[in-house]
């Protein structure tokens, strides 16, 4: 069962005795990684172009955990960047392979960002928030229980 606990995120509930899930994500040659405690904060779309140019794909799609529950294994490389939105933020990807595996947002520093797609899951929890919807490509639609902004 889900329990909406402010605008932006949503929070699984769980039996007390129930164990805490951990999620392991990783670049393609599993040097860089993170484990992380729990369900995510928030998981989100983002539709902006640079999201589209550092996927490779028409969007981007990433989890947003709390920094304590997460541990990061490996060496990475980072690259700085300044959004649309004027925030910076500090994508750290795998010398060896490429791959962005994790990411921090100046503005939320008790978050740790990662792609989803770092988890090849296809059972991870499905995104509840989409942004920079105005730069959507027209054949995307995504469906289920999410906030759309434009």
């Amino acid at each position: 069962m889900a329990r909406e606990t402010n605008g932006n995120t949503r929070a699984r509930s769980r039996p007390y005795d129930a164990p805490m899930s951990t999620h392991h994500a990783s670049c393609s040659c599993g040097q860089l990684s993170v484990d992380c405690d729990g369900d995510p904060v928030r998981v989100s779309v983002c539709h902006c172009l640079s999201c589209q140019r550092r996927t490779g794909s028409v969007f981007g799609v990433q989890a947003r955990f709390a920094r304590e529950r997460c541990r990061i294994s490996g060496a990475s490389t980072a690259h700085v960047r300044t959004g649309d939105s004027g925030g910076v933020i500090t994508f750290h990807f795998c010398p060896a392979c490429g791959a962005t595996v994790h990411y921090a947002i100046d503005a939320q520093p008790d978050l740790v960002a990662i792609p989803v797609g770092a988890f090849a899951d296809p059972g991870f929890p499905a995104p509840t928030y989409s942004v920079y919807e105005a730069r959507q490509h027209g054949w995307v639609r995504i469906d289920g229980e999410i906030e759309h902004h434009p």
